[in-house]
């Protein structure tokens, strides 16, 4: 079951703040840059870059998937075999800004490297 509209805009604004806040200056936005999309109860946080052909290539930093059942916020990251992965350090939290946070901070360089 998909959030109501109020639900959705009220992520899509913490998300959207998180990813305008690690966003690269605008000089190099063309070239690289980190975006986000969310479809159903899943926010999927990508690094945009430019091919050397010129096309965007999308790569995963973070998945958070809402369990509306239990009110509650899982974090994965994606492993070198391609799959999402529970993050272990904390797999889940009620409030997406902590696991936001936990990203942003990325203590053993699981998102972003």
């Amino acid at each position: 079951m998909a959030w109501n509209e109020l639900d959705r805009r009220r992520v899509e604004k913490i998300v959207s703040d998180f990813v305008e806040s690690r966003r690269p200056p605008v000089e190099l936005r063309a070239q690289l840059d980190l975006a986000f999309r969310l479809e159903g109860q899943v926010v999927d946080l990508f690094e945009k870059r430019r091919s050397l052909h010129g096309h965007d290539v999308e790569t995963p930093v973070a998945r958070l998937r809402y369990v509306k059942s239990r009110k509650v916020w899982k974090l994965y990251w994606m492993r070198a075999d391609l799959k999402w992965h529970r993050y272990q350090p904390l797999p889940e939290s009620d409030r997406l800004e902590v696991l936001l946070r936990e990203i942003d901070e990325d203590s053993i360089a699981c998102f972003f490297g």
